[in-house]
């Protein structure tokens, strides 16, 4: 997760939404892809770090499956970005904030990541919190 949490600095220097992700293989400890939100810069609300770090690993392993890796993220996925580790057969997702705007069911899901929540969920929601407060002012 402090891998996820230094992309999700780098998100809030450039003035992005402050989420980081990363994705890893779990046997061998080695951090296929990692990154963060680029809405603002590549003006699109699809550049999710979600979904940009499973685009990057994708084309790094040169397969459309991440099956057998994990995925880390600073704040809980949405809707778009589930579905897109759902298709992309990530085996886990840990998270660090939790997003009470967002509902995760994957019932109906062909496959199933297992999830995991609140993982140095303090840091993430402090980083978040910090940006939020920085645009009201």
């Amino acid at each position: 997760m402090q891998s996820a949490l230094k992309m999700a600095e780098a998100a809030f220097l450039a003035d992005e939404v402050p989420v980081g992700a990363v994705i890893v293989n779990p046997v061998t400890k080695v951090i296929i892809a990692s990154s963060h939100n680029l809405v603002e810069k590549l003006k699109n609300p699809m550049a999710h770090a979600e979904m940009l770090v499973i685009q990057s690993a994708c084309q790094i392993l040169s397969s459309k499956s991440l099956e057998g890796l994990d995925l880390y993220v600073t704040l809980q996925p949405c809707a778009m970005c589930i579905q897109a580790i759902i298709y992309a057969k990530i085996k886990r997702i840990y998270f660090g904030a939790y997003d009470p705007k967002v509902i995760i069911d994957i019932a109906l899901a062909n496959h199933k990541p297992e999830i995991y929540g609140g993982i140095d969920e303090e840091e993430c929601k402090s980083l978040l919190d910090k940006f939020f407060v920085s645009k009201r002012i």
